[in-house]
């Protein structure tokens, strides 16, 4: 597996505050740091640079990415608009903040994800990661969001589109990928499945509920209920998520890679643990599809970085940690109702009414 990476990803400073939001705060002694931090993202490749999953493992640079090729899934308005807020600090969306050396993690980010596409592409990986930050499912064509300057997902997807590629997008960032389902909301080639908790709309640069009401040909959104840990997620993707993307019938696969759905993560509700990534990969594997991974989020940095390597050794059908701090409880109670309403708005999807029970489904499969 190549893992493929870009010191300028460290460069983008979101500085400090109130945990997310910026400036002064007369309640805290000392700023908290902002969530979205360099040090996470040392600290991702500090695992498996010197974790056991590290001989399986190969590392290439990335690269940074042109004008054009940003414009394949932004606006240039917005574009002009963000280059432009990153000469100075200052915050683009409630919580987003840039600073001078933003717009050179942002090309980073976004053209290492595609050196790691080009690399699949041109078959000298199988799997590639693209360890990157700032991370982008958030980021629409024309606005950020949630920490998510340029959607580096959505841009591989794009980009393997043109080339003719049929792209599935499987995200299980603990929050909805809004930004991808903008993106491709009406484009037939591409299938955005988007795994995560149930947390609605959150302002103005946020509007999409994340609910199965929004899902239709070209797009599947699961929610689960808040405390949702492996049991969840393994029900979701066996039921919903792996059958959708097999249906579909993808010959590229891109993962929108978070681990904010951790059992300590401070930004997510839910309980999955190392096991529970580690399962994950294995699922993502079991396609046998070519695939590229880009990182979203994941803030209690320790233990994301395990959830990585367990995700990671889950890929190469590898269980090589244990994990020390798997303890909180796996509360199923709510998958049930919760993947029925999933898959009650997949109307013309045959793998979805087959579970209903349609007794045509099978036929028309």
């Amino acid at each position: 597996m190549e893992v493929f990476w870009h010191d300028a990803c460290l460069e983008h400073d979101p500085g400090s505050g109130l945990w997310e939001l910026p400036g002064e705060w007369d309640c805290l002694d000392v700023p908290e740091p902002h969530p979205e931090s360099a040090a996470r993202l040392r600290t991702f490749r500090h695992a498996l640079r010197h974790g056991p999953v590290a001989r399986h493992l190969t590392w290439s640079p990335g690269r940074f990415a042109g004008d054009d090729e940003l414009a394949r899934v932004h606006t240039p308005e917005y574009l002009e608009h963000l280059r432009d807020a990153c000469r100075r600090r200052t915050n683009v969306e409630v919580n987003t903040v840039v600073g001078p050396g933003s717009w050179d993690a942002v090309r980073a980010a976004a053209g290492t994800a595609l050196a790691a596409y080009e690399a699949v592409a041109e078959g000298r990986a199988r799997l590639a990661y693209a360890l990157v930050r700032p991370p982008g499912h958030h980021a629409q064509p024309g606005l950020a969001d949630g920490y998510c300057l340029v959607n580096n997902a959505a841009l591989v997807a794009e980009t393997a589109r043109r080339a003719g590629r049929r792209v599935a997008v499987l995200d299980w960032d603990v929050h909805h990928g809004n930004g991808t389902q903008e993106v491709f909301r009406d484009t037939p080639d591409v299938l955005t499945v988007s795994v995560h908790m149930r947390h609605g709309p959150w302002g103005a640069n946020h509007a999409q509920t994340g609910g199965p009401e929004e899902s239709g040909p070209g797009n599947v959104n699961v929610e689960l209920s808040l405390g949702a840990g492996d049991h969840a997620y393994r029900r979701a993707f066996e039921e919903v998520a792996l059958p959708a993307v097999t249906e579909f019938g993808a010959d590229l696969l891109v993962c929108a890679s978070g681990f904010d759905g951790s059992a300590f993560d401070p930004n997510g509700r839910h309980n999955l643990t190392a096991a529970g990534y580690r399962w994950i990969g294995g699922a993502v594997a079991g396609l046998g599809l070519p695939a590229v991974l880009t990182q979203e989020g994941g803030y209690l940095r320790g233990y994301a970085a395990l959830c990585l390597h367990a995700l990671v050794e889950g890929l190469l059908g590898l269980e090589l940690l244990d994990d020390p701090l798997a303890y909180v409880p796996d509360d199923t109670q709510l998958v049930d109702a919760d993947l029925a309403r999933a898959r009650s708005a997949l109307t013309g999807w045959a793998f979805a009414r087959a579970v209903t029970g349609d007794p045509s489904a099978r036929d028309r499969a």
